[in-house]
């Protein structure tokens, strides 16, 4: 029996952070691409259960009003200028953090670009090259230096950002599959890796989700509703949906979890 067609609902509108336990009390956890979408949203969400946020990117502007506005609540929040794709970039941005704070409990390994919405043998090289020094080889560096640190405090957790994208084949965004995929890799074997030493790594693989980019990417409220009903569940992600996703595998209700997938994509992933 299929399901019946129902009209996706209008979540446009943000949702108040409610609050059901301060499930981060005293951690310091790091996000990469947290200047807007899914990385600003897992700064408020993180900050709201009690943890200190150290949000990076390359638009520091934008941190900057993150910072502010996470500050005038009552948080704990800095804000470092990151480039993913610079490994001396990302060492600084780890070692500001524990040089402000004294630790590194977590991360959330967000920072990331669109496909090129070209098919493979139109998509340029510097393009390809481009998209996975983003998604790929900027998580690699993330856990080369987060990792460490972690290890100096006796364990913490990581999450990385990959995609459903990363979970099947689409076709035109090759580029951005293929890193996505190969942050799934990564997500494993750093798990593998570090779990005897109380360091947990998963990944959250989001389907459609209305960020900068995929406003971008769909302008028109009918590619929007096309694009929605690619999930069982039709409708379109709130960033917000995806920080809680994160919230749990950064938090000790995830404890006995590493090297795990979870996708958060409305079922889009399943058939």
């Amino acid at each position: 029996m299929t399901s019946p067609i129902t009209t996706p609902v209008d979540n446009h509108r943000p949702e108040p952070l409610t609050i059901a336990a301060r499930r981060l009390e005293d951690k310091v956890i790091l996000i990469t691409g947290a200047s807007a979408g899914i990385g600003a949203a897992s700064a408020r969400r993180f900050a709201a259960e009690g943890a200190t946020v150290v949000v990076g990117a390359r638009r520091t502007h934008r941190l900057d009003e993150l910072v502010a506005e996470l500050t005038e609540q009552g948080h704990d929040a800095l804000a470092v200028s990151l480039d993913v794709t610079d490994e001396a970039s990302v060492a600084e941005a780890v070692r500001t953090a524990v040089d402000r704070y004294g630790r590194l409990d977590g991360a959330l390994n967000n920072a990331g670009l669109p496909g090129s919405g070209r098919a493979i043998p139109d998509i340029d090289a510097a393009d390809f090259d481009r998209v996975m020094a983003v998604n790929l080889r900027g998580v690699f560096l993330s856990l080369k230096h987060q990792i460490p640190a972690l290890l100096a405090v006796g364990g913490g957790s990581i999450v990385n950002v990959s995609s459903v994208g990363g979970l099947v084949g689409v076709p035109n965004i090759a580029e951005y599959v293929a890193s996505k995929w190969g942050v799934i890799g990564l997500t494993k074997s750093a798990a593998l890796e570090v779990a005897g030493a109380n360091v947990r790594v998963n990944a959250i693989a989001p389907g459609s989700t209305r960020t900068e980019m995929f406003g971008q990417w769909l302008p028109s409220a009918e590619a929007q509703a096309e694009v929605a009903a690619w999930a069982p569940m039709n409708q379109i992600a709130l960033p917000n949906d995806m920080a809680r996703v994160a919230l749990f595998l950064l938090s000790d209700e995830s404890r006995w979890t590493t090297g795990t997938v979870l996708a958060a994509d409305g079922g889009q992933h399943v058939g």
